[in-house]
């Protein structure tokens, strides 16, 4: 249903180092520029991409918006976790934790203010 998920920034380069970092603690890669000066990020057919915006104005998170990223395992989820942390992320929500349905989840927001959610397959 999904080509891409775009999402604003008001600095690329702490988006990038930390975008980067929380990739690589799931087995991705670092984000490449393309010819816009967006970052992007592409893995298993999904892609992100991050952007100032295009009108001139600041970046704003989405309220309400959450963007879910798939983890092979509760250590990856608490590898993104820390990674994200440690790079100018903050914890939300719950520690990272295992749900009544068998997911295991942690909750960040990236440094421009975006929820994101790391998580595994629910395994009940």
């Amino acid at each position: 249903m999904f080509t891409h998920i775009m999402i604003g920034s008001n600095d690329l380069a702490r988006s990038r180092a930390f975008y980067d970092a929380t990739f690589a603690a799931l087995g991705g890669k670092s984000g490449e520029k393309d010819e816009r000066g967006r970052l992007i990020y592409e893995h298993d057919g999904g892609r992100l991409m991050i952007t100032r915006p295009i009108d001139g104005h600041p970046a704003t998170a989405a309220n309400g918006g959450t963007i879910g990223i798939a983890a092979l395992s509760a250590d990856h989820v608490r590898a993104w976790h820390e990674a994200g942390t440690a790079h100018g992320g903050t914890s939300i929500e719950t520690p990272p934790c295992e749900r009544p349905n068998g997911v295991f989840v942690a909750y960040l927001r990236d440094p421009d203010g975006n929820k994101l959610t790391a998580r595994t397959k629910a395994t009940r």
